[in-house]
């Protein structure tokens, strides 16, 4: 990492390795950075064919690794922002705050993948343990700001818990 003042990037030498990665030729390339469409390869009795859609999976996945995310320094006296989202196999969250040029800018990422008992939740319960994740994970950092705390989410099904009379025991816990 690179620290210089309001932001922390990552360091040109560990990124020039991920320039060079060439696309696996068997089932044991390096699978471990890759995200979880490729990881399918990998499964008991999968034959490995290599496609095109997993060529162009793999190649986005390399840019994205190339691409130099700056996370802004976390300012106590500016308001934070959670973004949280979930899918079927996990969670993610981005902490942000508004930078000097008015745009809100990612302080602190996150993210979970499910467990198989978790993979069942209803979509409601996925997103709100997404969120309940992301306030665990940074409570340190929101307890006892100045300013609330704003959390957004993409998903209607959210709007069940303003409503409902009686949470379940899982929903309580969360």
């Amino acid at each position: 990492m690179v620290i210089t003042p309001g932001h922390i990037s990552m360091d040109e030498t560990k990124l020039a390795g991920i320039k060079d990665w060439e696309a696996p030729k068997t089932i044991k390339g390096k699978y471990a950075e890759l995200a979880r469409p490729l990881h399918k390869l990998t499964k008991k009795d999968t034959k490995f064919e290599w496609t095109k859609p997993r060529d162009i999976a793999f190649n986005v996945l390399k840019a994205k690794f190339l691409q130099r995310p700056i996370l802004q320094m976390l300012d106590d006296e500016k308001p934070f922002v959670i973004e949280a989202d979930a899918s079927k196999w996990a969670t993610g969250a981005v902490l942000k705050q508004q930078g000097s040029d008015g745009e809100l800018h990612p302080c602190r990422y996150i993210s979970h993948a499910f467990t198989a008992t978790e993979r069942n939740y209803e979509i409601y319960d996925r997103e709100l343990l997404a969120i309940t994740n992301a306030l665990k994970a940074w409570e340190h950092y929101l307890l006892g700001g100045a300013h609330p705390v704003t959390v957004l989410s993409d998903h209607k099904n959210l709007t069940y818990f303003w409503t409902a009379q009686k949470l379940n025991r899982r929903q309580a816990r969360l």
